[in-house]
């Protein structure tokens, strides 16, 4: 009779465990997210190049070096890697709600008197006699299993947002990735900028330095005050005070690096002591059209990933409006002997239909919760892809016009050079005053500091261009859990 009502169950149960409570997940079009035909800035417009390795794009071998050791060894990778784990096993663990729950047990137990275990007989001739009563051993076996099924499909929608939340902690790890890869070029680029204007200061220095001597000769020979030598002092001792801070900045820039490749603050620098050229990248990038930072950007599949499985959880919440419906059974066998343990054995089968008939309201509000949810993981989808598109829009800006200042340093500095000269050579002659020359000195170390920085503004506009582009990753593959253990200086993930 138990096995007619459970298949009688299991029949009506059948057609309802087709559909799935809650909406299904509509992935949104470019319209609906805001996203225009073409970039307000002039961009290049061509198909987008690949920039899974963009860094190769400025051949500066040691860049490439640091990036790669960035990549593997990287605390904050490490730990994006972790959450991309937990992410997995999340979703193992909601997909073996769709499969019954059994369990085993097994037992034994021996009882012995500890006093007082005889017991005493009369036999029919009127004999009395006493008889110990021995230990004595029971064995146990038995097994449950239950299961409950998925009539409205709140399960199935568990692992619905399960799998999309895997799927977002991937693509947080590629944004982790790509960020750790951008900044590690920019702090490399940083640092040798830090190191040319070091140089300019101390190329400076030595000029001002002579020019201090020379200064003083003059003022022993009654050719001039003393106010030349003051001003000659004066100029030296302030260009000598900017390269301590120079230095600082060069050094925490290096210290930065070392970090970032996860090893100690001073580890590179004996590797980046040597002074090399500010890294230079293309003058142009092929930006392509809007609608594909749709998929290159890692940040925005993660804000739609959220969506989805925000989507998902309604349908989880949904499904607790309806019935459940459980069934199970069990079997056990027990002896006193094991080779005799199978000789009897009970078994039991049973269905259970739940319903929630009154709570106060709560069941439906976390379903008004979820929904909220999921308007909230849509906006917040929408601003992602907003803020993106403004990082590309900004970041081609700010290359244009550090191209755009370099050429005009350019002509500042060949003007600032032929003015220092003929002003060094007329004060060596007599022919002009000190405040002429210090005048002269001082735009040609504000002409070379502009070229270096409009050319460190180019190459770190370029980077920033990269990373808002969504360089730096393989956007074709979604990144999952590696299946080995995790290194402890690193890691990364499959698929990437």
């Amino acid at each position: 009779m138990v096995r007619r009502s459970i298949a009688l169950t299991l029949v009506l149960a059948l057609p309802l465990a087709a559909c799935a409570a809650g909406p299904d997940y509509r992935p949104r079009t470019a319209p609906e997210l805001g996203v225009p035909d073409r970039y307000s800035v002039p961009a290049d417009r061509r198909a987008r190049e690949d920039l899974t390795r963009w860094w190769d794009k400025f051949d500066d071998p040691q860049l490439g070096s640091l990036v790669q050791r960035a990549q593997a060894a990287n605390l904050d990778i490490a730990q994006a890697v972790t959450r991309l784990r937990q992410a997995r096993e999340s979703l193992v663990q909601q997909r073996a709600s769709l499969f019954p729950s059994v369990s085993a047990s097994g037992g034994a137990s021996r009882t012995d008197s500890l006093r007082g275990g005889t017991t005493t007989t009369t036999l029919p001739d009127g004999t009395v006699t006493s008889f110990s009563q021995g230990g004595r051993t029971s064995f146990s076996l038995g097994a449950d299993a239950s299961y409950q099924l998925d009539l409205f499909g709140g399960v199935r929608r568990g692992i619905e947002s399960a799998r999309a939340s895997y799927e977002s902690a991937g693509f947080d790890y590629a944004t982790v990735l790509i960020s750790i890869e951008a900044e590690t070029a920019r702090n490399y680029v940083l640092a040798r900028v830090a190191q040319t204007q070091l140089a300019n200061a101390r190329n400076s220095l030595a000029l001002q330095e002579d020019n201090l001597q020379i200064a003083q000769w003059r003022v022993q020979a009654g050719l001039v005050s003393t106010i030349d030598q003051e001003q000659a002092r004066a100029q030296r001792a302030q260009t000598a005070a900017t390269i301590p801070s120079l230095e600082a900045n060069y050094n925490g820039f290096v210290s930065r690096l070392g970090v970032l490749t996860g090893q100690a603050p001073g580890a590179l620098k004996s590797e980046l002591e040597a002074v090399k050229p500010i890294p230079r990248g293309p003058a142009q990038v092929a930006a392509g059209i809007p609608a594909e930072a749709l998929r290159q950007r890692p940040d925005i599949r993660v804000a739609e990933r959220n969506l989805a499985a925000a989507t998902a959880r309604i349908g989880v919440a949904e499904a607790q409006l309806y019935p459940s419906l459980s069934i199970g059974g069990s079997i056990n066998g027990g002896s006193s002997a094991l080779d005799s343990i199978f000789d009897v054995i009970t078994g039991r089968l049973f269905a259970n239909i739940a319903q929630t008939i009154f709570d106060a309201g709560r069941t439906r509000s976390q379903v008004r919760s979820a929904q909220a949810a999921a308007d909230g993981a849509f906006l917040s989808y929408k601003q992602t892809v907003l803020t993106g598109l403004e990082d590309i829009e900004n970041a081609i800006v700010a290359l244009e016009a550090a191209q755009r200042r370099e050429a005009e340093f350019r002509i500042a500095l060949e003007a600032s050079d032929n003015q220092a000269i003929l002003a060094r050579m007329q004060y060596r002659s007599g022919l002009t005053d000190f405040t002429t020359l210090n005048q002269a000195e001082t735009a040609l170390l504000s002409a070379r500091n502009g070229l270096v920085n409009a050319q460190s503004d180019q190459s770190t506009a370029l980077i920033q261009l990269y990373l808002s582009l969504g360089g730096g990753w393989d956007s074709n593959v979604t990144p999952t859990a590696p299946t080995g253990p995790l290194s402890t200086t690193g890691g990364t993930a499959d698929g990437n």
